[in-house]
Formats: structure tokens, C-alpha cells, sequence
């Protein structure tokens, strides 16, 4: 990751002279803003740069405030260090005689779009805004490596330590809010870098919602906890799901809970290289739908996970994506009845040839504390 070997892949994109169905000539650029694709692509996190990608050379661009930082980190682009964004642009623009700039659409505001369009377009230069940027790049990422994997594996383990640590507190009482605060306070105490989103932890009736945000309720003696959480660490993110109860459950409860662990087994169990993702999503979704609990699960099956919380693919009836080895996924379905409880378990797994390699270590069966 950050490699020599990702961004020349991109390069390399440029040689074949042809994206999607249209034709490539040799005086094209790309030009990367996105946070995290410019670490993915150079392995120096920075919010402000620019990288600017030609057949020949490429170039990040930044500011004062990084130069020094990044002259010392980055060694596969050159770096250059601007006091006028657009004037150093436009003379790497003229220098390689650029006719046509990509860029990514998913990232770029309508401002900055405008701002292309105006400062290059004096330059006789095309600024581009389909997707064919944001689609290589995406394709380039959705395949993790083994240094990729390592991280995303050590977010877990965070996550795992602070999540069995925090257990020791959740009882009649506590607020969601106390929960998500030590839940995140122990993540960083234990290497995170921050948490990968907003931390669900909620209580009672709220956990019947998908994303419930943690409020001043508080745990009560019969009560399901959804946890749904995650860290990051150099980048990578984690995701996890688990469903517990407090004190005590009712027969309605426990059922609920035991169809939704065997939907995440059988969709775990379809999970290997050459499966398409939405088969992941209906071995899941029939379980549940055969159970007479269909229209209670409205959300896919899983998503992908690596430098954003969610990318590619996605695990969901209409993903004709096939799984390769290398790509990580969630398989985390669920039931939620309103104004009742709700339930989801979710684990994060690598994709194999003959399987897939789950992150987590902790068990689902259902805890009671």
C-alpha cells in the first residue's frame, strides 16, 4: 500500500489507451484529490494534496505546511511544494501539453469543479467528471495485500480488546452514551488511530434501529445491546457487529437471535473466490425470509472495508461483482421489530480461493451479562 506498485498500476492504465468504451490519447492526466486514495497511492495521509498523473511522471502537490514531511516519506512521484495551487498546476498542465484532465467525480464539489473548468479551460485543457476515475481506483483497492490485511487485522484486534474490556461495565444503569465514549476512549488507549464511524451502541427498543445513534437511555435488566463498531489503525478500518442481552431473555428474544446467527452462518458459508456477492446476500436473506421475518430486514448483506468504512464490493442481491481472493467483505444481516428489539451480527472476512479468513475471533453465540 502507498507502493511504487499501485500508483504505477494507474500509470499503466494510461499505456493501454483506452477506459470503458472510449479512447485514451497520450496527452490525458488524472488528478486525485480523495484523502484516502492519496494514501492508497503515494502512503502519506494528508487531507490538502494533489496528485497529478501523467504517462510520464507523476506529481503531489502540497503546501508548505507538508512539504518537508512528505519529501521525506514519498519516493514514487515527485513532490512539489506550491505557493499558488493553480498556477503550479497549470505549469505542470503546459508542461506535458495536457489537452484532457480526469478527476474524481465522487469527491470533487461542484466549486472545485467549476474552478477546473475555468482555470484550465484557458489552457485549452478538458476537464472530465464521469466515474472512470473514481471506477480504476476503486478497482485497484478492492483487492487487499497482505500489508493491507495485516492492518485491517490489527484494527480488529483493537476493537476486540476494548469491546471484551468494556463488557465488564454494561449493566442496569449505564448510558448509551457512557458506552460509546468508553468504547472509543478504549480503542485509543489501545493503538487506534480513531474509530472507523459513529459508534452504535444502543439499548431496548432502539436496537430495532439499523443505526441508531447512542443517546441518555440507559441499559435495562432484560435488554438486547447492539454493538456495532469499529477502529482504525494506520488507515484501515475495522467493522464489527455483536448482539447481547442483559440479565435476561424472553423466549421471543432468543428465537429472534438464533435466526439471525444462522443467516450470518449460511451466509458466511457461501463466501469463496468466484461466488457472486449477491449469492452471499440471498443464502443469507432466504434464511430469514423462510423464517417469516423478511420485511424486517431492509438493508444488504455486507459492504467492503479498507481505507473507507464502506467500499467495493457490496454484498447485496443486486452485486453481480464475482469475490476474489483479497477482497474484504461484511456478511451482517438482520431483524429489527419496531418499537421491540432488534438484532445483527456482523464479522469481517478476507476473501479466499476456497473460503475466507475471518478477522474476528469472538464467538456468536449469545452472551448474557
Amino acid at each position: 500500500m502507498g507502493g511504487t506498485s499501485e500508483l504505477q498500476k494507474l500509470r499503466n492504465y494510461m499505456k493501454l489507451k483506452k477506459l470503458s468504451t472510449r479512447l485514451l490519447d497520450n496527452k490525458s492526466a488524472f488528478l486525485v484529490t480523495h484523502e484516502a486514495n492519496l494514501y492508497y497511492l503515494t502512503g502519506f495521509p494528508n487531507s490538502e494534496g494533489t496528485l497529478f498523473i501523467t504517462r510520464e511522471k507523476s506529481y503531489l502537490l502540497v503546501d508548505f505546511r507538508y512539504g518537508e514531511a512528505v519529501k521525506k516519506s514519498v519516493t514514487n512521484c515527485d513532490v512539489v511544494v506550491y505557493e499558488r495551487y493553480y498556477t503550479t498546476l497549470g505549469e505542470l498542465v503546459k508542461k506535458h501539453g495536457i489537452t484532457e484532465i480526469f478527476i474524481e467525480s465522487a469527491y470533487t464539489t461542484v466549486r472545485n469543479y467549476s474552478l477546473y473548468k475555468e482555470k484550465f479551460g484557458e489552457l485549452k485543457c478538458r476537464i472530465t467528471a464521469n466515474d472512470t476515475l473514481d471506477k480504476l481506483i476503486s478497482n485497484l483497492r478492492i483487492v487487499k495485500s497482505s500489508d493491507e490485511t495485516a492492518k485491517i487485522q490489527k484494527a480488529q484486534d483493537i476493537t476486540e480488546e476494548a469491546y471484551l474490556e468494556l463488557l465488564n461495565i454494561v449493566k442496569p444503569g449505564v448510558s448509551e452514551k457512557e458506552l460509546a465514549l468508553e468504547l472509543e476512549f478504549l480503542m485509543r488507549k489501545k493503538g487506534a488511530d480513531g474509530v472507523s464511524f459513529d459508534l452504535i451502541t444502543i439499548t431496548g427498543k432502539k436496537t430495532s434501529m439499523p443505526h441508531g445513534v447512542p443517546g441518555d437511555e440507559t441499559v435495562k435488566n432484560g435488554d438486547f445491546v447492539t454493538f456495532d463498531i469499529g477502529a482504525v489503525f494506520e488507515g484501515y478500518h475495522s467493522d464489527m457487529t455483536r448482539t447481547i442481552a442483559v440479565g435476561k431473555v424472553s423466549e421471543r428474544q432468543r428465537e429472534i437471535y438464533d435466526i439471525v446467527r444462522k443467516a450470518q452462518l449460511c451466509g458466511l458459508s457461501k463466501v469463496r473466490s468466484g461466488v457472486k456477492a449477491s449469492e452471499v446476500d440471498k443464502a443469507a436473506r432466504d434464511v430469514i425470509e423462510n423464517s417469516g421475518f423478511g420485511e424486517f430486514y431492509k438493508h444488504s448483506t455486507g459492504h467492503g472495508v479498507g481505507l473507507d468504512i464502506h467500499e467495493l464490493p457490496f454484498v447485496s442481491s443486486r452485486c453481480e461483482t464475482f469475490l476474489s481472493p483479497g477482497m474484504v467483505i461484511t456478511v451482517e444481516p438482520g431483524i429489527y421489530l419496531p418499537d421491540e428489539f432488534g438484532v445483527r451480527i456482523e464479522d469481517m472476512v478476507l476473501v479466499t480461493k476456497d473460503g475466507f479468513k475471518n478477522f474476528a475471533s469472538l464467538p456468536k453465540d449469545l452472551i448474557i451479562v
